[in-house]
C-alpha cells in the first residue's frame, strides 16, 4: 500500500489541474496538427514540473521516481506526447545529474527546469536494439572532442538545446570504447535532418541529427572518456520505468473513455454497461492495467532504494508488461465504442495509435524479455 505525504498530494493536484485546464483540450487538436506544444513546456516549468528529479540545488524539486511516476501517469491519461515531453528531458538531463563534473551540472541543468530542453541521442540507422553497432566517432584533438556520424528517432532532437550524445572514441573497445557528450544547440557542425511524420505520438517531435566535424569541449564530457555505457544503460533502465508510467496512464485514460460511453450508449433497449460481454471486458482491461500499474510503482520504488540488482530486472518487466497492457487495452476501448471508437471524434483512436510507440521505444519488448530474462538466470 502507497500512502502520499502532503507534498506528494500537492504534486499531483497540480499536475491534475494542469492535465484538465491545459492539456486535455489541446490533445486532439496536437495530434491533429503534429504540432509540438510549446504552450504545455511553458506551464510545466511555471509550475516548477518540466524536470522535477533535479535536485533543488540546479532548480528542481528533486521528486523521487515513485512520484514523477505518477505524474507521468496522471499527464498521460489525456496526452501521451505531453507525458514523453517530461520523460525526453529526463532522459536527456539525467545522465549529465549522475555522471558530469560539477562545472557542467551548474552550467546546463538549472536552465533545463527553466523552459529549455534536453534529449538522449544513441540511436542510430543501423544501431536500435544492437546500440554498439554505433558508427559515431569522436576523436580527441588538443582539448577538444570532433565527432561524426549521426542519429535518427531522436525525441525532442531538433529542438532541444541540450542533448547527451554517445559516440564511440575507440570502437576496439566495444562498450567500454563509448563516450558521453553534452553537446549544445548551435554547436557549429550541428546539424538537423527532417522531423519524423509519425503513426502516434503525433505531438513530440522525432528527429535525425547529423555531426560533421563538430567540435566538443573536452569539459563537455560526461563522466569519463570511454565510461559513457554506465550512463546509457542507466538512463535506459530509468526511462523503461518511465515509458511504462506512460502506458499505465493511457490505459487507464482509455478505460475511462469505454467506461463513460459504454453507460451512455444504449442498445437493444439497455446501456451496453449492462451487457456481460462488454463488462468481461472491461474488467480484464481494468486488471491488466492495475497489474501493470502495481509492478510499475515497485520499479519505482526498487529505483529510489537504489537496488542495483533488481531495478533494471524491474523497469524492464513493467516496460514490456504495461506498454503490451496498453496495448491491448486501447484496441478494446475501440471495440467497446465500435464505429465512434474509431473516429477521431473520440480520443481511444488517438491513444491506441501512441500505445503502439511504447511497444518499441527504449528497447523493443521483445529486448525487454531478453533484459528480463537474463536477469532472473543471472541472479
Amino acid at each position: 500500500m502507497i500512502t502520499l505525504d502532503i507534498e506528494q498530494k500537492i504534486i499531483l493536484g497540480t499536475v491534475r489541474k494542469i492535465v484538465q485546464e491545459t492539456i486535455r483540450p489541446r490533445a486532439a487538436e496536437i495530434d491533429d496538427r503534429a504540432e509540438f506544444p510549446w504552450d504545455t513546456v511553458r506551464v510545466f516549468s511555471e509550475n516548477g514540473v518540466l524536470a522535477p528529479l533535479l535536485p533543488e540545488p540546479y532548480g528542481g524539486i528533486g521528486l523521487p521516481y515513485l512520484t514523477f511516476s505518477m505524474v507521468l501517469e496522471e499527464i498521460a491519461k489525456a496526452c501521451a506526447s505531453s507525458a514523453l515531453i517530461l520523460i525526453a528531458q529526463a532522459d536527456g538531463m539525467l545522465p549529465i545529474l549522475c555522471a558530469g563534473s560539477e562545472s557542467l551540472k551548474e552550467r546546463v541543468l538549472p536552465p533545463l527546469a527553466k523552459g529549455r530542453l534536453a534529449a538522449f541521442a544513441a540511436t542510430e540507422p543501423g544501431a536500435g536494439s544492437d546500440i554498439l553497432s554505433m558508427n559515431t566517432r569522436a576523436v580527441r584533438r588538443g582539448d577538444a572532442y570532433v565527432l561524426n556520424g549521426q542519429k535518427c528517432f531522436i525525441t525532442n532532437g531538433s529542438i532541444a538545446d541540450v542533448v547527451t550524445v554517445y559516440a564511440f572514441t575507440d570502437p576496439e573497445k566495444r562498450s567500454k570504447g563509448i563516450t558521453a557528450f553534452a553537446v549544445e544547440k548551435g554547436t557549429p557542425g550541428f546539424l538537423y535532418g527532417k522531423n519524423e511524420n509519425k503513426m502516434g505520438m503525433r505531438g513530440c517531435v522525432n528527429s535525425q541529427l547529423f555531426f560533421e566535424d563538430m567540435e566538443i569541449p573536452a569539459e563537455n564530457v560526461i563522466g569519463e572518456e570511454g565510461k559513457g555505457i554506465g550512463s546509457m544503460m542507466a538512463a535506459l533502465d530509468t526511462s523503461r520505468l518511465f515509458s511504462a508510467s506512460q502506458a499505465v496512464g493511457l490505459a487507464q485514460g482509455a478505460i475511462d473513455e469505454a467506461v463513460a460511453y459504454a453507460r451512455g450508449r444504449v442498445q437493444f433497449g439497455q446501456p451496453i454497461a449492462d451487457m456481460q460481454a462488454i463488462q468481461f471486458m472491461i474488467a480484464d482491461m481494468a486488471a491488466g492495467t492495475e497489474a501493470a500499474r502495481l509492478l510499475t510503482y515497485q520499479a519505482a520504488c526498487r529505483l529510489d532504494r537504489k537496488e542495483k540488482k533488481f531495478g533494471p530486472l524491474s523497469c524492464a518487466m513493467a516496460k514490456f508488461f504495461a506498454s503490451d497492457n496498453a496495448m491491448k487495452v486501447t484496441t478494446d476501448a475501440v471495440q467497446v465504442m465500435g464505429g465512434y471508437g474509431y473516429m477521431k471524434d473520440y480520443p481511444v483512436e488517438r491513444m491506441m495509435r501512441d500505445a503502439k510507440l511504447i511497444q518499441i521505444y527504449t528497447g523493443t519488448n521483445q529486448i525487454m524479455r531478453l533484459v528480463t530474462a537474463r536477469g532472473i538466470f543471472r541472479n
